[in-house]
Parts: structure tokens; C-alpha cells; sequence
């Protein structure tokens, strides 16, 4: 590490649950982050800033009006314009060293499963079941942490799921795949910062896994933003889960 690259991280390094090491281990590693919405600017922007080498950053939407309302990594002038490229943009005035690879386009599964075995860890920044079951599938197989996010109304919760994490339940012990793809925040609208809130949630959560260190396997976070409450539970892993009950249940 270089001088001007230890004075950047020097709060970082000063911790010593970080480190010199801790810091070189976020800057070596990869991070794939699924939606650049509300829970993916956040979630890219202090990925950034806390130097985490490399972000593959998959959406292939572009920026529409309604979404400045909390798609804070995106500004009016980016309207129109594919939001993975207003997100390189935005992450580059923060963190020029920062290495991105952009996916504006949806991927068929084998793309999205080589994506998956890539990267250190995988952030489920998505608005939608059918990709959150899709990603727990590809992340279990490849035994990448998932570290999963969901804000809607004014409800917002996130959990990590690790295979390599004994006893770890994984996304699917927790819902049923029924084939719907309920609710989102388009039909049922979100309060702004609580995707800021959840976000951040999830870079730091996701910190916490590139450092060998996860908090949430095996709980679920639940905020309440009208009541500015946090709740905690404990998951446990679904003997009768399709996905990972194939794996012997141990204790966390």
C-alpha cells in the first residue's frame, strides 16, 4: 500500500479490527451489486469511498425522473441515460482507483452464475422476488455471501445468507417461491431516506463480510421508520428447504 493510499484509509486503518491487512483485503476484493435503485446508490457510494477494489455494478434500466427521489447516486442531468454509467460516473468523483465493471443488461443465468463465482460477495440491491430467489440459488451454489436488502412503504429489512457459514439459513428458508412478484415500491411507493438507511446498512454489513467478520447470518433486521424502531430475529435454517437443506444443519 502507498503512501497516498494509507493516508486515504488512514481511519480505516487506525481501527484495529481493520487494519494495514483489513484495508489491502477490502482494496483486493470484488463486489457484485444487483440494481443501482435506491438501496444500490447508497450501497455503491460507500462500497466506493471505503475502498473496496473493484464493484460489478448490473442494472440495465436508465434514470427516469421518479427515481431522484431516492436514487441518490444519480442527478437530473443523468435522466435518460443508463444508470450504470451515471453510477461509474458518480463513483469515479469519489474513488478514481476504483475499478468497475458495468452489466446494463439482463443476463441469462450462466453470465449471472460466472458474475456470481467472481465476486467476494453479492449485494441484493433488486425490487423484486423473482431475482432475489434467483440470487440465492447462484450465491448458495457458488458459497458467495449474499447480503440481502428490501425497502417498501416505510418498512425496510436486510439479513446475510453464507453457505460457508455453518448452520446459515439462506433466503428461501425465509420465503416462500411462489412465483409471484409482489409487491414494490413503484405500485406501493417508499419513503426516501429509508432506502438510505437500509443501504448503508448493507455496505456495512458488507464491509463486515469482505473482513471475515459477518453480523447478520442468521438474523433479520426489521426497521420501522415511522416509528424509528429496529427489531432483530433470529432465522433459522427450513429442514424442508429446497436450496440448502440438502446441506446438514449445525448450529451457528
Amino acid at each position: 500500500m502507498d503512501k497516498m493510499t494509507a493516508e486515504r484509509y488512514a481511519r480505516h486503518i487506525r481501527l484495529p479490527e481493520i487494519g494495514a491487512a483489513g484495508q489491502q483485503r477490502l482494496l483486493d476484493s470484488r463486489v457484485l451489486i444487483i440494481g443501482m435503485g435506491g438501496l444500490g446508490s447508497p450501497v455503491a457510494l460507500y462500497l466506493a469511498a471505503a475502498g473496496v477494489g473493484h464493484l460489478a455494478l448490473a442494472d440495465y434500466d436508465r434514470v427516469e425522473p421518479s427515481n431522484l427521489q431516492r436514487q441518490i447516486i444519480h442527478g437530473h442531468a443523468d435522466i435518460g441515460e443508463l444508470k450504470t454509467e451515471s453510477a461509474r460516473r458518480s463513483l469515479a468523483s469519489i474513488n478514481p482507483a476504483l475499478e468497475t465493471t458495468c452489466l446494463p443488461y439482463e443476463q441469462d443465468p450462466t453470465e449471472l452464475a460466472r458474475q456470481v463465482e467472481l465476486a467476494d460477495a453479492v449485494v441484493d440491491c433488486s425490487d423484486n422476488f423473482p431475482t432475489r430467489f434467483l440470487l440465492n440459488r447462484m450465491t448458495w451454489k457458488a458459497k458467495t455471501p449474499l447480503v440481502s436488502g428490501a425497502a417498501i412503504r416505510w418498512d425496510g429489512q436486510l439479513a446475510t445468507f453464507d453457505a460457508g457459514v455453518a448452520g446459515s439459513p439462506c433466503y428461501r428458508c425465509l420465503y416462500q417461491d411462489d412465483g409471484s412478484d409482489g409487491a414494490n415500491c413503484a405500485l406501493e411507493g417508499v419513503v426516501a431516506p429509508l432506502v438510505g438507511v437500509i443501504g448503508t446498512m448493507q455496505a456495512q454489513e458488507t464491509v463486515n463480510v469482505l473482513l471475515g467478520k459477518p453480523a447478520l447470518v442468521g438474523r433479520l433486521l426489521l426497521f420501522d421508520a415511522r416509528r424509528m424502531d429496529w427489531r432483530s430475529l433470529k432465522l433459522g435454517r427450513n429442514a424442508g428447504c429446497p436450496v440448502c437443506a440438502a446441506d446438514t444443519p449445525q448450529s451457528l
